[in-house]
């Protein structure tokens, strides 16, 4: 006789007694919900009254549809109409030149102009996963700043832009010609490799992308240090992983910015990775104190109740309107003028095998034989910041 009272067999008979209620609940929410599909109409006398004698499971199965609804909601897009969205324009223009210090923080949808892939849009890296459909990313190193990324470096000559925080690591903001003291780029930049050996850490700008070998917890990119021979390491904070360099991810800028800031404009992100971060929303101040918020993106975000507005449409439609209405031009981006290029550490004899990206160059003519494609390649890329980023998302086929 086991503890409790009963025998082996008495267990048993309880278990399949258990086990044949859990499938009869299971029958009936199958029932329920087929019923609850169809038209109130088309429904049965038989199936109205086992709707009635189901009210539990018919509450639960509604308050799961609605659950549903609201993130399907959630995750489209919505635009506002053009009137609607030059009188929105205008009160953020407003704000802009009446904010004592104005922070931008900005995600991937400035960069989709590019053509580089967002997270969440319907097109998304994420949501294609989520999906199970194959994703497969342009070579990231052809992408040029977008007339979003111009704006932001105009606002900031201009001094209407304090601090840039961003999430993105394709480096466009360093090339836009933002300073890099004006950048916090808090998920890292698939240019820069480090030397955390070196006191301080010795960074190397390089003109290819430099996560080719690296990927989740494996950092090293296959060089070494100039000066100690310590192995570099990226700069990317992937998914799952805590930031610790001091830059290119700048966190004490951030910081300072945020705390110093009256008016914060988010530009192109879903806000669900930097809703994590209370420092940069200054949560320890009382809500009257905090900075005033405006949000730019096309899908609904965490955020959308704080914010003191809400601008549905494209950055790029929104800032051309935005610096028309502040009587600002937007410089045009120039690959000669690209401070990556005066930035950057050459490779050392020896060196030039230890990639096979595409390196950036001031012009088609300094390319190498090969290399002097026109649009972006739409080839997949194996490895790096964005390729294994998506890769490890995906599940594993099971081998049988």
């Amino acid at each position: 006789m086991a503890a409790g009272g009963l025998s082996r067999s008495e267990r048993k008979a309880a278990e399949r007694v258990r086990r044949l209620r859990e499938e009869q609940q299971r029958e009936r929410l199958r029932q329920v919900s087929r019923i609850l599909r169809k038209a109130a109409a088309e429904r049965s006398a038989e199936e109205g009254r086992l709707l009635a004698e189901s009210a539990d499971l018919v509450t639960e199965l509604q308050g799961r549809s609605r659950r549903r609804e609201g993130l399907k909601r959630r995750q489209e897009e919505v635009c506002d109409d053009p009137e609607e969205l030059r009188g929105k324009v205008r009160e953020l223009a407003s704000a802009v030149r009446n904010a004592k210090y104005l922070v931008v923080y900005t995600g991937a949808g400035i960069s989709t102009a590019a053509s580089i892939p967002d997270y969440r849009g319907p097109n998304g890296v994420w949501t294609l996963l989520q999906k199970g459909r194959s994703v497969s990313a342009a070579d990231l190193s052809e992408a040029e700043p977008t007339l979003t990324h111009m704006s932001i470096t105009r606002l900031h000559e201009q001094k209407l832009v304090q601090h840039v925080v961003s999430q993105n690591c394709d480096g466009l903001h360093l090339r836009s010609g933002l300073p890099r003291t004006a950048i916090s780029e808090l998920h890292g930049n698939m240019y820069i490799e480090v030397c955390t050996s070196c006191v301080p850490n010795r960074e190397y700008v390089r003109v290819f992308d430099v996560t080719e070998r690296t990927a989740l917890h494996r950092h090293q990119t296959g060089r070494t240090c100039h000066k100690c021979g310590t192995q570099l390491r990226d700069t990317i904070v992937h998914f799952g992983e805590r930031g610790t360099l001091g830059q290119p991810l700048n966190w004490e800028a951030a910081t300072e910015a945020a705390s110093r800031a009256d008016t914060i404009l988010c530009l192109g992100s879903s806000l669900k990775v930097l809703k994590k971060y209370p420092r940069l929303w200054c949560m320890t101040k009382p809500p009257s104190r905090r900075p005033k918020l405006y949000i730019v993106n096309l899908q609904w975000t965490p955020k959308d109740d704080w914010a003191a507005l809400k601008l549905h449409g494209k950055c790029d439609d929104v800032m051309r309107l935005l610096m028309a209405e502040l009587g600002l031009e937007i410089p045009a981006y120039s690959r000669w003028q690209d401070p990556i290029f005066s930035l950057a550490t050459p490779l050392r004899a020896g060196e030039e095998g230890s990639h096979s990206r595409k390196s950036l160059c001031r012009s088609r003519e300094e390319a190498p034989p090969g290399d002097r494609g026109g649009p972006l390649s739409s080839a997949p890329i194996l490895g790096g910041w964005f390729g294994r980023g998506c890769t490890k998302r995906t599940k594993r086929k099971k081998v049988t």
